[in-house]
């Protein structure tokens, strides 16, 4: 089996989210802070005409975060979750690749904490080693219930 996913760098890893939930990349733009959030929530960003949550994923997995300059530089990753749109702040995108079963392994059972519950996979391709995420568990409950919380008061 084969799936294609669309990969991007955070500091100095490369991680891939599954195709199928891409809406879209974009350039970082305008962001709207929004008051009391969790620190991982950048802020809001209008994307065609949308108000999208946007999640900077540096600080959602504790890596230093990108200073002001960098961020100039930065994409979005728009992803479709749970019938919502979410934006995922990233340094940049770099390509689709496919990636076959064979070349994919289970996180190794010494990762601990919440970060394994999102982790499909390892990657293994010719010369390095890719994370790949699964969409769906990259917020807990408590989070998403936070971000439809969000998204309700800016409306």
């Amino acid at each position: 089996m084969e799936f294609k996913v669309v990969s991007f760098v955070l500091g100095n890893e490369d991680f891939g989210v599954d195709i199928m939930k891409v809406d879209s990349i974009v350039e970082f733009g305008k962001i709207i802070k929004i008051p009391e959030s969790a620190d991982f929530v950048e802020g809001v960003m209008n994307i065609r005409g949308k108000v999208v949550p946007i999640i900077n994923l540096r600080k959602k997995f504790y890596i230093e975060d990108l200073d002001e300059e960098q961020k100039k530089r930065a994409k979005v990753v728009v992803i479709n979750l749970d019938k919502r749109q979410v934006g995922l702040l990233v340094d940049d995108v770099k390509e689709v690749l496919s990636i076959n079963q064979d070349q994919l392994e289970e996180p190794p059972s010494e990762i601990g904490g919440v970060g394994r519950n999102y982790i499909l996979g390892i990657a293994k391709l010719n010369d390095s080693m890719m994370v790949i995420l699964d969409i769906d568990k990259i917020l807990s409950a408590e989070e998403k219930v936070e971000l439809g919380n969000i998204m309700e008061n800016v409306k």
